[in-house]
């Protein structure tokens, strides 16, 4: 691991800060970038990298000892951005593969997986980050580190992981040239509880995505 030495005194934690902003910034500007789709094609590979560069940061801060905030309150980092549009920009480049199912928590056992969206975790995560990043903009830097690390914890670092995961498989059946699984039930509108969810999306074959989404399968 090459921050093995996060803890030590002689790291300058300035320096330390600058990266994890730097990286975040990176991953807010990239993907307001996508969602205006411009470049459809190469959307879901983009995804996947700036959200594997993401979750690097997170490693990082997850790594990291306790970041105790400068003031027992936090201060008002100000109104939040709206990310409807963002969301619902997103929403249509993802269309096909924008509904996935996802196990909340591993580690509760017997737990059934549910359905989630792309375009609402990735919006969910960069609310959280740029919370963060108001405070750094103002100069509140470890009020930021202290954010971005708690709310790792709590809510963006599942959250960017399970997008991965799936991005990483669409990714994975369009280069294997594997069709993907009907997509029985993942209605996220619906309210879970015991009941059986509808069909909704069908059979969504990898040569319906490959062209859509700018991938190409493994010859």
């Amino acid at each position: 691991m090459s921050d093995a030495t996060l803890h030590a005194t002689h790291q300058n934690p300035d320096d330390f800060a600058v990266q994890i902003a730097d990286q975040i910034e990176s991953f807010l500007v990239a993907v307001t970038e996508v969602a205006k789709g411009d470049e459809p094609d190469s959307a879901v590979p983009f995804l996947l990298l700036e959200v594997s560069q993401l979750l690097l940061a997170g490693g990082r801060l997850g790594a990291h000892e306790d970041i105790v905030p400068d003031e027992r309150y936090e201060p008002d980092p100000g109104p939040e951005l709206d990310v409807d549009e963002l969301r619902e920009n997103l929403a249509r480049l993802l269309d096909p593969i924008d509904v996935y199912s996802e196990v909340f928590d591993p580690y509760e056992p017997r737990r059934a997986p549910v359905p989630a969206r792309i375009s609402d975790d990735l919006t969910d995560v960069i609310t959280d980050l740029r919370h963060g990043m108001a405070h750094y903009k103002a100069g509140r830097t470890t009020e930021a580190l202290w954010w971005w690390q708690f709310s790792y914890f709590s809510n963006w670092g599942s959250t960017a992981s399970a997008t991965l995961r799936a991005l990483q498989s669409v990714v994975a059946h369009v280069r294997l040239n594997q069709p993907l699984e009907e997509l029985d039930g993942l209605d996220t509108d619906q309210d879970l509880g015991d009941e059986v969810l509808e069909a909704e999306a069908g059979r969504v074959m990898v040569q319906e995505l490959a062209g859509p989404l700018g991938l190409r399968p493994v010859k």
